[in-house]
């Protein structure tokens, strides 16, 4: 008897053995017939920038002008203002609510105000004023332009008693908060 007669006589000894072929054909067919390859790029890291202010009076008075008389010289105070973030900004300046000590005769509106960006020193030809007027009309928001990090500007502030103040403002005072804002 021939070894497929043997196996047609045994039905389960033929399935078994046609099983056997088919999983080596398949182990065969599915190992190695297709090239794979992969690349990791592990670690993505994401963080956010930082946008800060220095300020070299920080929490005190830029000037203080006391016993202030029509027509006196300006007096001067000046403020180092830095980008100390890691971001560029476009940074401003603003005031908070002026407060006059007489509402009838208000000092705001005779004080003569010039705001000027010296840059890095005051009294050299690129200073820039950034606002001339009364401090009662001086408004929000005043660009003062775009600052890298680490970028520093000195800003003088000036303010004198305009000559046409008369006896009705004697004795007055006004008080106001600058601010400076980046964004």
């Amino acid at each position: 008897m021939s070894r497929l007669q043997a196996l047609a006589a045994q039905p389960r000894l033929a399935l078994g053995a046609l099983l056997t072929l088919l999983l080596a054909a398949g182990a065969v067919a599915g190992s190695g017939a297709d090239f794979t390859a992969s690349s990791a790029n592990p670690a993505n890291t994401f963080a956010t920038g930082t946008l800060t202010i220095g300020n070299s009076k920080n929490a005190t008075a830029i000037l203080s002008a006391e016993d202030m008389r029509p027509g006196d010289p300006a007096t001067p105070g000046t403020v180092d203002i830095e980008n100390t973030g890691s971001l560029d900004g476009e940074f401003t300046l603003s005031h908070g609510t002026v407060n006059d000590s007489d509402s009838t005769n208000p000092l705001s509106a005779k004080l003569n105000v010039i705001v000027t960006d010296c840059h890095a020193a005051c009294g050299d030809p690129d200073d820039t004023d950034v606002y001339t007027g009364t401090l009662a009309a001086m408004g929000q928001d005043i660009a003062l332009g775009s600052y890298a990090p680490a970028d520093t500007h000195r800003y003088q502030f000036s303010v004198a008693l305009d000559g046409s103040a008369d006896d009705a403002y004697q004795g007055d005072s006004s008080t106001v908060e600058f601010d400076f804002n980046a964004s």
